[in-house]
Order: structure tokens, then sequence, then C-alpha cells
């Protein structure tokens, strides 16, 4: 009898484990609407370490965030933003629900802050995935650009979301910068004054509209001009004087060894350019032979701040012997070999 009672019990006690087992898959598989929904989708951490410094800056640098997911036929499927303070912890993540299938993310940072600078050019949500486009704020194209813009991020990931999955599937969002900012010091070889009222400081490029990959998508050239200029003072000279050097800052959207982007300097008396260079080939004097094996492409996107010093004669003419790029003083042999 004894045995009896206990195999009862224990067929009775398994039925019981095998149903609830049952209404937590149904639970799942939303078989029943009265039932919690099971947490299927992704984990999205997002990462801005392509940086010269190679080292996740998202958290300090990325201050809003637009993310649009498609499915694999490039079908708008949502939207996600934050422009909260969550940007800032290195440990935040974005989970999103989303049905079994295959999916193209894209993410911007700074399109969603008050501040922005650029826009999509249609509705992500009625445009297809491979039609989606950015374009620097229209306002700004019909006149010459002197604002600093706000900084603008992207990335990109593709994920699967597998029938099987029991919770949310970590992917990770690797972002890169789309903005620079380049400062432009002019001082005297003597070091006599100069004044920054004295020139103008353009860079010309087209580099307007991105297309979903961030390639640059053909426009007309627009012109940069400074959003910030003035006189500084570097010190002391030895003879007791006091030097004065001019200086301006231009802020520009991506650079791509594919266009040719061009720095000017004019001196407004009789409108001579006192500089006019091909702007990618100088900068790219700053590539230490450490990132010899880096490309081109790559670390004009990587450096996203540029600073260069140039040394005037008497006249106000370039001395073409020598530049400083961000700190590094970089002796030029061959002017023609640059494309000047």
């Amino acid at each position: 009898m004894k045995t009896g009672f206990i195999l009862k019990l224990i067929i009775h006690v398994a039925a019981s484990f095998m149903a609830m087992a049952a209404l937590s898959l149904a639970s799942c598989d939303r078989l029943r609407e009265d039932l919690p929904e099971c947490e299927k989708g992704v984990r999205l951490r997002f990462v801005y370490d392509y940086n010269m410094e190679f080292a996740n800056a998202f958290p300090s640098q990325v201050d809003c965030l637009t993310v649009l997911f498609y499915d694999k036929e490039g079908n708008y499927v949502a939207t996600r933003t934050n422009a909260t303070s969550d940007l800032a912890d290195e440990n935040w993540r974005m989970d999103v629900d989303l049905e079994p299938g295959e999916y193209d993310i894209l993410a911007y940072g700074g399109m969603e802050c008050r501040e922005s600078s650029f826009s999509f050019v249609t509705n992500p949500e009625t445009t297809r995935y491979e039609d989606i486009e950015v374009c620097l704020d229209p306002r700004n194209l019909s006149r010459p650009i002197g604002t600093n813009l706000h900084p603008l991020f992207y990335g990109n990931a593709s994920v699967e979301v597998d029938p099987k999955d029991m919770g949310y599937r970590d992917v990770t969002v690797y972002m890169m910068k789309d903005t620079n900012n380049l400062r432009v010091i002019l001082q005297q070889i003597d070091g006599a004054p100069l004044d920054n009222e004295q020139f103008d400081f353009i860079v010309r490029d087209d580099n307007t509209l991105f297309g979903y990959d961030n390639s640059l998508l053909p426009q007309p050239e627009v012109e940069y001009w400074p959003w910030a200029r003035g006189n500084a003072s570097p010190g002391e000279l030895p003879g007791g004087e006091v030097s004065s050097v001019a200086y301006a800052e231009i802020s520009f959207p991506r650079l791509m060894t594919t266009h040719s982007p061009r720095l000017e300097i004019t001196r407004k008396s009789d409108g001579m350019k006192v500089i006019d260079i091909p702007l990618n080939n100088y900068l790219l004097l700053l590539k230490s032979e450490q990132f010899a094996a880096m490309g081109a492409q790559e670390f004009l996107d990587r450096e996203s701040r540029w600073s260069m010093i140039f040394f005037l004669d008497r006249s106000n003419v370039w001395l073409k012997t020598q530049i400083v790029i961000n700190d590094w003083v970089v002796r030029i042999n061959d002017i023609d070999g640059l494309g000047f």
C-alpha cells in the first residue's frame, strides 16, 4: 500500500512540474494573452573607440542617440531614442524587443539633441534601409557655414534574433565620429603681431550629405567659415616684446580621401591667397610612423580635432618650409608632391 501511494505521489509531482513547464513555454510564445511576455530581442551596447586613443569615448562624447531597425528586406521596423544621462553610464544598455528574424541596425549619435546640426532627408519610417540619407541642416546650405557643428556619430550592425532565443541577444554597435574641428594659427616668423581681422579663413568641400553606409553622396561644394576667431599671445619673446598670433576655428563634417577639401586663407587688403592647400594631404602629414599600417581614410576618421600653425614672413606670405600640425613640427621639402 505504501509503495503504491508513494508511486502515485511521484507521478503527481512529475505531472505538476510538466504542467508548469508547459505554461512557461506558452508564456514565451504568447499563446495566452493573460500571461507575461518573454523577453526576446537584442541588448545593445554602443562603443566609440574608433579614435586615436583606441579607447571607448561613447559615454563622454555622445549626448543623444537615435537607433533605427530594418528587416532583411530593408523595411522599417522600429525606432528607439535616448537623450538622457543614461548614455554617460558605461554599463548602460538598450533593450529592444524584436520578433525572430534578421535585422539591420543604424545608430546616430547627436541627431536627437536639441542642438543637432544634422537631420534625416526623409522620414526613416517611410524610407527603405538603403535609401536613408542624413544631411547637414539645410538652413545652413544657402550661405557660408560658420557654426560649431554639434558632433555627429554613426554606427551600424546586423543581427539575427533566433526563435529559440529565451532572452536578449548581446550586440555591440561600433560608432565613428563624422565631425571635425580645425584650429588654424598664423604667426609671424620674427614675432611681429598679427591681427585675425586681416584674413579670411575658409575650408571648401562637398561633404554635406551622408548615405546609409556613411559614405558621402555628391552635393555642391560649400564653404565653412570660422565659428570662432581672435588673437592670442604665446608669451614674451627673448627681446622682451610680447607677440600675438591670429587664430580661427572651423567646424566641418567627415573628410574622405575620395574628396578634395581645401584650406584657403586670404589677405583682405588685396585679396591675395596667403594659403591655398589640399587639406587632406597636409593633415595626413601628421600620421606617425607608429601607425604606418593604418590606411589614410582610417586615420582621417579616427582623428577629429586638428590644429595647424603656419609661419608668415613680414609680407604676410606663408613660408612653405615648415608647418606645425597637432603639435608636430613638419618640415616640407617637396611642396609639389603635396599637391600645392
